[in-house]
């Protein structure tokens, strides 16, 4: 949402795609006041949530919600913030146990580097992307997890990299991201 600088001024094309047709509406955890103000969630390598805020999220999605998750387990999108630095997105998904809760698996890839996939009916290309396993419905060799939890779905999918559309170069990547908001959206 905000760029590493802390600024919403040029945004990013990956923000001016959702807003083209989504009310993009931040949050810094999902704790239940903020859940309840709507019912289609995109977290994109979110950094760790405490405790109380992944059971609500839990809770969220049971009762109906719509999640969609990036979790990349080696995140390479470039970054000039120092490790450790609370504007830096964290290096990898922070599980805490909710992906096992909901019967997934993610691990990071064996080899470092840029891997196609296709992704939402569009051919995208990514960067070090983790595989998922598990008892949801698997599919672009393992990038991507469709769950039905409870009243709600949540799709998971093992990288957030491809959202850096620019450095990619590869445009379709945002066209994957609004096909899969759009699929949880009409489920």
């Amino acid at each position: 949402m905000f760029g590493e600088n802390f600024s919403v001024d040029g945004g990013s094309r990956a923000l001016s795609a959702l807003q083209a047709r989504y009310r993009v509406v931040p949050i810094s955890v999902t704790g239940d006041t903020d859940l309840a103000r709507g019912r289609l969630l995109l977290m994109a390598q979110p950094l760790a949530q405490p405790a109380e805020d992944l059971v609500a999220l839990d809770a969220w999605v049971r009762g109906g919600g719509q999640l969609l998750l990036l979790a990349d387990p080696m995140l390479e999108w470039p970054s000039s913030r120092p490790l450790g630095d609370p504007l830096r997105p964290p290096p990898m998904f922070m599980d805490t146990g909710l992906l096992a809760h909901w019967g997934l698996r993610l691990d990071a890839p064996d080899e470092r580097g840029p891997w196609e996939e296709t992704l939402g009916g569009q051919r995208i290309l990514t960067d070090s992307p983790g595989r998922l396993s598990g008892g949801c419905a698997i599919g672009g060799g393992g990038l991507v997890a469709h769950c039905r939890i409870g009243k709600g779905r949540a799709t998971i999918i093992a990288d957030a990299d491809f959202l850096d559309a620019e450095r990619l170069g590869r445009s379709t990547n945002l066209d994957a991201l609004l096909a899969e908001l759009a699929a949880l959206e009409h489920r």
